[in-house]
C-alpha cells in the first residue's frame, strides 16, 4: 500500500521555522504577521483539500497552527469526516512571533503540562484530534517512564484518541522500542524523522508498523537540503547528489523515496507555497532501481542531527 501525503502546518503557523529559503517563499520577516500568515495557511488548507489531501498534522508548539485549523475546520464542518487530524503536545510556543530570539519553544512532558496543553488543543480545534502525540520524545524524556502520565494517556486512548509519540535525534529506533515495548502501552502512532539522509529509524518504523501502529514520516526534505531552487536547480549539495542519483527532481526523489518506504502510511509535506504543494502532490514513490541508488547517501545520525541543530530559524 502506497503512503498517503498530509500536510504539515510547522511552518505555516509561525513566522519563523527552521528551514531554508523562507524569506524566497514567504517574503521578508515583517510581513508575517498574523492575518497574512492565517491567510496563507487557510489557502494552502484549501488547496491541500482540493488536491485531495485528508491528513493535517499540527501542534501546540506550532505557533498559531492549531488556531488556525480550527477557524478553517470551523469554516468548513462539511468536511471534517473525511479528514484526520494529528497534533502533538509537551513543547510550549515561547518566540511570541519574533525572529530573533534565543528560544522559541519549550519542552515540557510532565502530566502537569498535558492536562495543561490537552483542553487548549480541543479549544483551538474544536474537537478532539484523531491523533494526539508526545512531542519529541528523546532519551533523556521523563514521559515513558512517568506512570502517572502514562495512565492519563490510557484514558484519552480508552476515548477514541489514537495516542503515540513523535521522535527526534541519533536514538529515535531506541525510543520508539521502548515505548513500544511499555506494558500495556497506550501507544500506537509515531511521527519520525526519516529521509534519504537519515533513515536510520527505518527497522524500528518497520517493526511498529507491523505492530499495527500508525507511521507518520516528517522532515522528508531534510528541512529544505533536500530541495531545489525556484529555477529548478539543487538547492544544497545533498540536493544534488538525490536528484543525480534517481533523475528526477530532488524534491520528488526526496518525498518519492518516502512514499516507497513499505511501512510509512503518511509522509509529511511542509510545504508553504501552492507551487511547492502542486510539485508534491505529483511524486510518485521511487523505483527498486532508484531507491538501490540512494542508499550511499545516508550519513551517520550524529552527523546529521548535528547539522540540523546548526539551522537557523528563518
Amino acid at each position: 500500500m502506497t503512503a498517503s501525503l498530509g500536510l504539515g502546518l510547522a511552518a505555516l503557523g509561525r513566522p519563523a521555522y527552521i528551514a531554508l529559503d523562507r524569506d524566497r517563499d514567504l517574503g521578508a520577516f515583517s510581513d508575517r504577521g498574523v492575518d497574512r500568515m492565517r491567510a496563507r495557511a487557510h489557502s494552502m488548507l484549501d488547496a491541500a483539500w482540493a488536491a485531495g489531501v485528508r491528513y493535517v498534522d499540527a501542534a501546540r508548539s506550532y505557533g498559531l497552527a492549531e488556531q488556525f485549523l480550527g477557524e478553517w475546520l470551523s469554516e468548513h464542518p462539511e468536511r471534517r469526516p473525511e479528514l484526520t487530524i494529528g497534533s502533538k503536545w509537551g513543547y510550549r510556543y515561547v518566540a511570541d512571533w519574533q525572529r530573533d530570539v534565543d528560544v522559541h519553544e519549550v519542552k515540557d512532558h510532565s502530566l502537569a503540562h498535558v492536562e495543561e496543553q490537552w483542553p487548549q488543543t480541543l479549544a483551538a480545534l474544536g474537537a478532539s484530534p484523531d491523533l494526539y502525540l508526545i512531542h519529541s520524545v528523546t532519551p533523556d524524556s521523563p514521559a515513558l517512564g512517568d506512570g502517572a502520565l502514562l495512565d492519563r494517556l490510557r484514558e484519552l486512548a480508552a476515548d477514541g484518541v489514537r495516542v503515540g509519540i513523535s521522535t527526534s535525534g541519533p536514538h529515535q529506533g531506541d525510543v520508539l522500542d521502548a515505548a513500544r515495548g511499555l506494558n500495556d502501552t497506550p501507544f500506537s502512532a509515531v511521527q519520525a524523522t526519516i529521509n534519504v539522509l537519515e533513515p536510520s529509524v527505518g527497522h524500528a518504523l518497520e517493526r511498529a508498523h507491523e505492530a499495527g501502529w500508525v507511521v507518520v514520516a516528517k522532515e522528508v526534505f531534510a528541512n529544505g537540503r533536500l530541495a531545489s531552487t525556484p529555477e529548478g536547480e539543487p538547492a544544497t549539495p545533498w540536493a544534488a547528489a538525490l536528484a543525480a542519483a534517481t533523475g528526477v527532481a530532488p524534491e520528488a526523489a526526496a518525498l518519492g523515496w518516502a512514499l516507497a518506504q513499505p511501512f510509512v502510511d503518511i509522509a509529511l509535506t511542509g510545504a508553504v507555497t501552492e507551487q511547492q504543494l502542486a510539485a508534491n502532490v505529483a511524486a510518485a514513490p521511487l523505483a527498486p532501481s532508484q531507491l538501490t541508488a540512494t542508499s550511499s547517501l545516508a550519513v551517520e545520525p550524529a552527523q546529521y542531527w548535528a547539522a540540523r541543530s546548526a539551522l537557523a530559524w528563518q
